[in-house]
Order: structure tokens, then sequence, then C-alpha cells
């Protein structure tokens, strides 16, 4: 992995990873790594025991790639929340 990035980045990507409903397309999209590069970066950042949660509840989980939803993009989506675009937080 040769890319550097700045500690909110790696928070940014760490905190999309764990989430359920964001796909490793979008980390992909916004960063530019790959999944690859993504599961390193957990491996790395992580406490070992944490990572192997992380990686048994990831694996396999459809809502993390965006070819195995089962659902159309935005069908979760809360009426309240507040849009999100390329990692930037948008007023309503």
């Amino acid at each position: 992995m040769t890319t550097k990035f700045t500690i909110e980045e790696l928070d940014r990507i760490i905190e999309m990873a764990w989430e359920d409903r964001t796909p490793f397309d979008a980390i992909t999209f916004q960063f530019g790594i790959k999944e690859q590069e993504i599961i390193q970066i957990m491996r790395r950042e992580m406490k070992p025991s944490s990572f192997r949660l992380w990686r048994a509840r990831v694996q396999g989980r459809s809502t993390k790639h965006s070819k195995k939803r089962p659902f159309e993009e935005g069908r979760f989506k809360c009426t309240r929340q507040k849009q999100i675009t390329h990692n930037k937080i948008s007023k309503r």
C-alpha cells in the first residue's frame, strides 16, 4: 500500500468499513483504495480481537458488496438524514 492517509482520513475509512450499509465500493470511490487495502488498514489499525470480529461480520455480507445488494441504492435512507456527498456533509 503506497497511499498515505491523514489521521482524519484513516478514521473515516475505518468508520465506513464498520458501517453495515456502506459498501466497499463507496470507500474505493472516495479514497481510491481496493477492498484488500481496506482489509490491510483495518488489520493494521485495530486490535487483533476487534479485527477478527469485524472480519467475521463483513465476510459474505451482501450489504458490503454493491453487486450483491438485494435492494436499490438509497432505499434505507431516512428522510431526516443529512445528505452526504464525497465525504462532506451538506446542510439541508
